[in-house]
Parts: structure tokens; C-alpha cells; sequence
């Protein structure tokens, strides 16, 4: 019986990367997007197939799970991966765009999950992942939404772990650090905070202190993969997977020191006051 893996913001970075390797290792692959038009990279494999999801419209994902279930007899893993970040200061941000941030990243990530619970229960088995961050153990200056929204994600997961153990579905986090994909591209959103000129010392610490941060070594959309795979395939009660030097670095540092030591820790990396 072949193994099958659906897997949502398939379009790009690790969404795609996770699609390719799992059709290497001769996997079924959904894939599923907003916009499979010009989705060109994934056509190239005959064990990916193509699908519109959008994670937060409900009857999209209803519609895609019935796709799924007209041509396949039962689905091994669903990756939640689709998501984005709203970057800039908080009080320049509008109702709209926080709305925006937890729709995609926690609403939609919760609405996937529960309209396709009942193919997993079931089947008696099934493995839920969840793209978290190291964002969502730790923080960063200017990203209080997207912070939010993967402590939700952790949160949720966790607590979603102990009462889908009684029907022997697993859920399992990946944990990104710094990572070379499009997310500061268009999975990034940016506020402009121009206009607050009280925050313009801070900023600008915060900006030439972000350099150095950015020029550091990061992981790549494949190296995340790799663990996606690694835990679809385990068969271990591990929970949390932390990709990336940086992402373990920093959160190794918060669990040995504490919530306290690590926020000061951060404060002097950005050189804030």
C-alpha cells in the first residue's frame, strides 16, 4: 500500500520541498495551494498530484479533501505548512492584517486539521504535522503577530497530541530557524512604521543590529524537508523537530536559562535599550 502525504502552501519553499522529496522517496504526494496555474516545478513528478486549497476558506477544504478521498482509499500524513509573517511595529498594524496573520497560520491551520480528522479516525491511524518556528518558542523584535500566531500553533498542537492519542493519531511540530526560501519575499508582509517617530531610535538600532543577523548561516527549504521526512517516518513519540544552528542555540539558551535570560539575551543581540 503506498504511503500518501497531503500537504498544505505546497506552492514554494518548504511546502515544495517537502513535495519533492517525499515523491523521491516514492511517496504519493497532494500538494495542495491557493494557485496551481503557474505551479511548473511540480508537474515535473508523476507521483505529485495538484490541488487548490485555500486553508482559510472552509468549503475549499472541503472540496479538496473529496477530491482526495474519490482517488485515494486513506491518507498516512497531512502537513500543515501553509503560512506567513506580518513584520513591522504593532501599533501600526491594522484589525485587518492581525486577522490576516491567524487566519492563515492558526485558524487555517485548525480548520484543515479538523475537516480531515475524521479520514484519520477512521482509519484508526494518522500523523498530523504542523510547520511551527523557532518563533514559536522564542521571539525577535517586530514580529509580535507572527510570534503569536506559532505560540498558538505550539500551544494547540500540544494540547491536540493528548486527546488524538486516543485514537492512535500522532501530532508532531517542525521548528524552523532561519531559513533561505521566499519568506521574506512574499510570505512576508511589511508594515510601515515611518510615520511613529518615536520609534526611531529603536528602529534604527534594531536595523543595523538585524544585519549581522542576517548574514548569519541559515538552513535551507531542504534541510527542513529532510526533517519532515525524518518525522513521517520515525515512528517515535518525538513531538518537536529543531531545524537549524541558530534555531537550536537559541532555544537550548531559553530552556537552560529561562523565559528572563533569554529575552535579555535577545535585547542586547538588537541592541535594544
Amino acid at each position: 500500500m503506498e504511503n500518501i502525504i497531503v500537504i498544505t502552501g505546497a506552492s514554494s519553499g518548504i511546502g515544495q520541498a517537502t513535495a519533492k522529496l517525499f515523491a523521491q522517496k516514492s511517496w504519493q504526494v497532494i500538494a495542495t495551494m491557493r494557485n496551481t496555474e503557474h505551479q511548473s516545478e511540480l508537474k515535473k513528478y508523476d507521483n505529485i498530484k495538484l490541488l487548490t486549497l485555500d486553508v482559510t476558506n472552509n468549503a475549499s477544504i472541503v472540496k479538496a479533501k473529496e477530491r482526495i478521498l474519490e482517488q485515494y482509499d486513506h491518507i498516512d500524513v497531512l502537513f500543515n505548512n501553509a503560512g506567513f509573517a506580518i513584520n513591522g511595529l504593532f501599533e501600526s498594524t491594522t484589525n485587518l492584517q492581525v486577522h490576516a496573520q491567524f487566519e492563515t497560520n492558526v485558524f487555517g491551520l485548525m480548520s484543515v486539521t479538523r475537516i480531515f480528522l475524521p479520514v484519520f479516525r477512521s482509519q484508526h491511524n494518522g500523523l498530523i504535522i504542523n510547520t511551527s518556528s523557532m518563533g514559536g518558542r522564542i521571539t525577535f523584535p517586530l514580529l509580535s503577530l507572527y510570534h503569536a500566531s506559532k505560540f498558538a500553533v505550539e500551544g494547540f498542537s500540544e494540547s491536540l497530541s493528548f486527546e488524538l492519542s486516543s485514537q492512535n493519531i500522532r501530532v508532531k511540530l517542525i521548528e524552523p530557524g532561519s531559513t533561505i526560501t521566499d519568506f521574506s519575499g512574499r510570505s512576508m508582509e511589511i508594515v510601515d512604521g515611518n510615520d511613529l517617530y518615536d520609534y526611531r531610535d529603536f528602529m534604527m538600532r534594531y536595523r543595523q543590529s538585524r544585519k549581522n543577523y542576517l548574514n548569519s548561516p541559515r538552513s535551507s527549504a531542504e534541510d527542513v524537508a529532510k526533517q519532515v521526512f525524518l518525522a513521517a517516518t520515525d515512528n517515535s513519540p518525538k513531538m518537536r523537530y529543531v531545524i537549524g544552528n541558530d534555531a537550536i542555540s537559541y532555544i537550548k539558551f531559553r530552556t537552560a536559562n529561562g523565559a528572563d535570560e533569554s529575552i535579555q539575551q535577545i535585547k542586547k543581540q538588537f541592541n535594544i535599550k
